[in-house]
C-alpha cells in the first residue's frame, strides 16, 4: 500500500487495541454475563487481535486517502470527515454483521450491542488518527511540491 503513513497506521492500530482492552475492562461484567468465552485469552488470541487491529487501521487509512480525507488542509475538516468515515464504516459493517448474528444466530442483543460499542470506539480512534496524522504528511508533501513549482518559475 504505497503512499500510506505506516507510522500513523501502527499508532492507530495500537491505540485501537489499547482502547478495546480498556473498553472490555470497564464492561467486563457485562461481557461475562452474556458471553461464554473464557475470561483468560491464550497468547495466540492476543496475537490475532493485534493483527486484526493492524488490518483495520491499514484499510481505514487507504479509504481515508482514496476518498480524500487526508488531503484536506485544515485539521477540523479532516476531523469531521474522519468521524463521518468511522461512523459510516461502523454502521455498514460491525453493526450490520452483529445484527445478523442476533437475528440468525440467536446471539443475545446485549452481547451484540457490547461488541458494537467496541467497534465504534475502534473505528473512531483509527479514523481520527489516520485522518489527522496522514493528512499532516500529505499537507507537507503538497507544500514541498508547491515550493518546488514556485522555485522552478
Amino acid at each position: 500500500m504505497i503512499g500510506l503513513n505506516y507510522l500513523a497506521i501502527g499508532v492507530a492500530a495500537v491505540a485501537a487495541f489499547v482502547a478495546a482492552g480498556g473498553y472490555y475492562t470497564v464492561l467486563g461484567k457485562v461481557l461475562e454475563k452474556y458471553s461464554s468465552a473464557p475470561a483468560e485469552m491464550p497468547p495466540w488470541v492476543l496475537a490475532v487481535e493485534v493483527a486484526k487491529h493492524f488490518v483495520v487501521a491499514a484499510v481505514v487509512a487507504r479509504l481515508a486517502t482514496e476518498i480524500g480525507i487526508t488531503a484536506w488542509p485544515r485539521v477540523p475538516s479532516r476531523c469531521s470527515r474522519a468521524v463521518i468515515l468511522g461512523l459510516a464504516l461502523w454502521l455498514a459493517f460491525p453493526v450490520i454483521l452483529l445484527l445478523g448474528s442476533v437475528v440468525h444466530e440467536n446471539v443475545p442483543w446485549q452481547l451484540a450491542a457490547l461488541h458494537a460499542g467496541d467497534w465504534l470506539v475502534k473505528l473512531l480512534v483509527v479514523s481520527l488518527i489516520v485522518g489527522i496524522w496522514s493528512g499532516k504528511r500529505e499537507a507537507v508533501q503538497q507544500q514541498h511540491a508547491a515550493d518546488g513549482a514556485a522555485h522552478r518559475r
